[in-house]
C-alpha cells in the first residue's frame, strides 16, 4: 500500500510539472499564454506604463521605440535591454542607441513589479517589450492588438548587429524597403510601421542635412524647423517628426503629403507618384481605420521576428543582465 502510494505521489508530481512549469518551455507564442500561470500580469504592465506616459508624454513614443530597435536586431529577444558586461557588448551603445533610446527605467519597474504579482520570474523582458509597446500607443490613442507571448530572452547582445540593421534616419526608399525585407517585412509593413513616428522626436542631428541640403521638402516646414536646428551646432535640440507627437494619429502621413516629413526616411516613403507606397500613404493619411488595422497587423507581425522559445535562451530576472 505504501509503494502504491509512494507511486501515486510520484505521477501526481510529475503530472503537475507538465501542467505548470513547461509551458514555460512552449515552441510557439500564444495571446494566453501568461493567462494561467499569471492572470495578473498584463495589467500590472499595464499600470506602469499608463503612469509613466501620463507624466510624460513622450515616453510612450521612447517604450515604443525599444521594441524596435530590439526586433530588428537578431529578433525579438530582449537583447537592448542587456548593460555591458565582460561578456556583453551592449546595443546601448549601438550608434542608432547610444544617447538617445531610454525608458530602460520604467522597464526595470514593470519587471520588479510583474515578478512580485507573478510570485517568481516567469514573464521574459523580450514580452515585456512586445506588451509594453502596445500599451504606450494606446495610452496616446492609438489602437490596441492581441499580443502574442511567450518569448524568451538572450544571453547575448550584438552592438555590430546594432548599428547594421537598425534602419537609419538617412536611407533612402530602395535602402528601406531591403532593410524591412531582412527581417521579413514587406513595403506594407514598411510604411504601416513607420506611422509609429506620429508619436516621435528627433534630434537636429538626424534631419539636419534634409534641412539644409535636400529639394524633396517644403520650403516653410523646412524654414519653421531651421529655428531650432541651424546649420551649425544645436545637434541635441529636439522636434516633433508631427506636430500632434503626443498623439498617435494619421498626422504622420499628412505631413508627407505635403512634403512636411521631418527625417530624409520619413519623406523618403512619398514622392507624390503613382506607386504603390506612394498610395499608400496617401491612404493612411486619410483613413486612420485602414491605419490602425495595419498598424496592429505589422507590429505582431514584427513581433514574430525570430523569438526565443521553447527552451531557448532564459527568462532574465534582471533584464539589464544574464542570470548567473
Amino acid at each position: 500500500m505504501a509503494a502504491f502510494a509512494s507511486l501515486y505521489l510520484h505521477l501526481f508530481m510529475i503530472i503537475v510539472f507538465l501542467a505548470l512549469p513547461n509551458r514555460a518551455y512552449s515552441a510557439t507564442l500564444s495571446t494566453t499564454f501568461y493567462d494561467k500561470v499569471c492572470p495578473k500580469a498584463l495589467s500590472t504592465i499595464n499600470g506602469v506604463v499608463k503612469a509613466a506616459v501620463n507624466q510624460e508624454s513622450r515616453m510612450g513614443a521612447s517604450l515604443l521605440r525599444l521594441h524596435f530597435h530590439d526586433c530588428f536586431v537578431n529578433g525579438c529577444d530582449g537583447s537592448l535591454l542587456l548593460d555591458d558586461s565582460a561578456n556583453i557588448d551592449s546595443e546601448k551603445n549601438a550608434f542608432p542607441n547610444v544617447n538617445s533610446t531610454r525608458g530602460f527605467d520604467v522597464i526595470d519597474k514593470i519587471k520588479s513589479k510583474v515578478d512580485k504579482v507573478c510570485g517568481s520570474s516567469i514573464i521574459s523582458c523580450a514580452d515585456i517589450l512586445a506588451v509594453v509597446a502596445r500599451d504606450s500607443v494606446v495610452a496616446l490613442g492609438g489602437p490596441t492588438w492581441d499580443v502574442q507571448l511567450g518569448r524568451r530572452d538572450s544571453t547575448t547582445a550584438s552592438r555590430t548587429t546594432a548599428n547594421n540593421d537598425i534602419p537609419s534616419p538617412a536611407l533612402d526608399l530602395s535602402a528601406l524597403i531591403s532593410n524591412f525585407k531582412k527581417q521579413g517585412l514587406d513595403t506594407k509593413d514598411l510604411v504601416a510601421l513607420s506611422g509609429a513616428h506620429t508619436i516621435g522626436f528627433a534630434k537636429c542631428s538626424l534631419f539636419k542635412n534634409h534641412l539644409y541640403n535636400e529639394t524633396n521638402i517644403d520650403p516653410n516646414f523646412a524654414s519653421a524647423r531651421k529655428s531650432t536646428c541651424p546649420p551649425s551646432g544645436g545637434d541635441d535640440n529636439r522636434a516633433p517628426i508631427d506636430p500632434t507627437a503626443s498623439q498617435f494619429d494619421t498626422q504622420y502621413f499628412q505631413n508627407l503629403v505635403k512634403r512636411r516629413g521631418l527625417l530624409h526616411s520619413d519623406q523618403a516613403l512619398y514622392s507624390g507618384g503613382s506607386g504603390t507606397i506612394d498610395a499608400l500613404v496617401k491612404s493612411y493619411s486619410s483613413d486612420s481605420k485602414t491605419f490602425y488595422a495595419d498598424f496592429a497587423k505589422s507590429m505582431i507581425k514584427m513581433g514574430n521576428i525570430n523569438p526565443l522559445t521553447g527552451k531557448k535562451g532564459q527568462i532574465r530576472v534582471n533584464c539589464r543582465k544574464v542570470n548567473s
